[in-house]
Parts: C-alpha cells; structure tokens; sequence
C-alpha cells in the first residue's frame, strides 16, 4: 500500500467551521498553481488542519474522500451571490481534530509552517507529517494499511426474495444511519439513480447505487459510469450473487474505464448489514444517546 501524500490545509475558524457545518467539504478558488495541486489530490491522502485565526496552528487530521467540482452554490457567500466561488472540491472525514478551547494550546506550531501557510493548499513532506502525528499521540507508521472486516454472505438470512423497492429503502436506511442525505430516484440526464448518498443537501452524490434483481446490468452500469464522470461518485452495483459474472464480464469489454472505481454488492450482504444497522440504532435509542 502506498504511503499517502499529506497536505497543509489552511482557513480562519470561520472557514472550518462552515466546512464542518457542510459535511466537512472544503473548496478552492480555481487559480492555474492551485488547479494542479487539486488535480494531484487522491482518495485518502491526509490534510494537515490549519487555523490561520485565532490560534495559527495545526489542530487536527482529515482523509480525503472524494472530490469534484461544484457547479452549484453550497456556502453562505455563494449562495448569496448566486455564483460558485470555490469549485475545486473535496470530502473528507476527521481523524483526529482539537476541540476549539483546546486548540491555542495544543496545536501544532512550528517556524517553518508559520513561513508557507500563505498557500492555503500545499504539499507537505512526511517527516513533517510525521512529527504532527507525535504531537498529538497518533501512530506514525504511515504505511499501515487499515483493513476492514467483511461481512460473509452465508451469514446474511434472507427467507424470501426482496423487492427492488426493498433493497432501495434498505441502501437509504444505511445512507441515513451513516449520516449522509440518501434520497431514491435520483435525477441524472434523463435517467434516474436507484438511491445516491449526498454530505448535504446542495452537494453532488458521493455514493451512488444501482439495484438490479433482474434485467438490464447494462444500463445499469452505464448509469453508474456517468455518475462517475459527473461527480467522480463512489459507485455499486446491487445484484443477486449469480449476476456477478455478467457484472465482471462487462468491466472486462465496455466498462473497463470503472473497472477500479465500481464495487459490487450481493444482496445477502447488503440485508445483513442493514440488519447490523437498524440493530445498532435501536440499542442506542434503548440507551437514550439517540434521538
């Protein structure tokens, strides 16, 4: 696995805490020297979290998501002023950030940041990285990958075969438990996405889904693969076990181009996570720390 790039990423108080507001998007304006930092930019790099004002300093760590560019206004200003100022765009999600009475005190300082923080977007070296993840107690290996525990399909019951309007209301259940706006029937070009999991309202999906119990994988697909283009989504396939080979068979001719962004998903596993899901939520209402 390789080592992920780190980046100084740095706004007031104000800027992150819209961002923050707005499911952790952040944007640049689209000069040429920021464009090509941007379009380096990779799924899960790191971002070294700058406040400029009050406290100049680091005061967290974030992993890139996703990103894309905005076409429509998302933030105060533009909203305001009806046009997108900042449309080089990407998601992220907190590793670890300081609460903001801890921050003047325990952020991360150094001469050397205090010099190039005028760029608000820059790369950074990993030695530097390094010593921001001493400060604040974090592992420094790098390189380690986090693998994540799968759920085997033959743990998953499913007595009776599900609906195509099952399956869509069980993928924007998950949606909503993981904090996303999920909505059905998703409007793109004419066509519609089964489900689409957004970070807010006015953003672009990051998760789009396609349900397919029976019929046309093909077209399917090619509803994902322009999600893709559009707004560089994270794009599923939902289909029964046995359509896997249909599904592998046309990544390997007309689909190739999504061939390492698509992922596909079996029914089983899908109804058991859903399961694992709604089960969580319910313990923590039963324990009074969920609404």
């Amino acid at each position: 696995m390789s080592v992920p790039q780190y980046w100084l990423l740095v706004g007031t108080r104000q800027n992150w805490n819209v961002s923050f507001e707005n499911g952790n998007i952040w944007g640049l304006k689209e000069f040429r020297e920021v464009l090509a930092l941007w379009n380096m930019l990779r799924e899960g790099d790191k971002l070294l979290l700058y406040v400029s004002k009050p406290v100049t300093g680091i005061v967290g760590i974030g992993t890139v998501r996703t990103k894309f560019r905005q076409t429509t206004p998302l933030w105060p200003q533009e909203v305001r002023d009806g046009a997108v100022i900042w449309p080089l765009r990407f998601e992220f999600d907190i590793e670890y950030c300081l609460s903001p009475a801890q921050g003047n005190d325990r952020c991360y300082r150094d001469n050397d940041l205090q010099l190039i923080t005028r760029m608000v977007f820059q790369c950074v070296p990993i030695t530097k990285a390094i010593r921001v993840r001493q400060h604040f107690a974090l592992p420094s290996d790098l390189t380690e990958p986090r693998t994540a525990v799968p759920i085997r399909a033959e743990e998953a019951a499913c007595p009776s075969p599900p609906s195509h309007e099952e399956m869509k209301a069980r993928l924007r259940d998950i949606g909503t438990i993981q904090g996303f706006v999920a909505e059905e029937e998703y409007a793109i070009e004419g066509n519609r996405l089964d489900v689409v999991w957004r970070r807010v309202q006015r953003s672009v999906p990051t998760y789009a889904f396609e349900v397919q119990l029976a019929g046309d994988v093909y077209h399917a697909l090619a509803k994902l693969k322009r999600a893709y283009e559009l707004w560089n989504s994270h794009i599923f396939l939902v289909a029964r076990a046995d359509v896997h080979h249909k599904f592998q068979e046309l990544l390997s001719g007309t689909f190739h181009e999504i061939g390492e962004r698509i992922r596909f998903l079996d029914l089983a596993s899908l109804i058991e996570l859903h399961k694992r899901k709604m089960s969580y939520k319910e313990l923590e209402r039963q324990m009074g720390i969920l609404a």
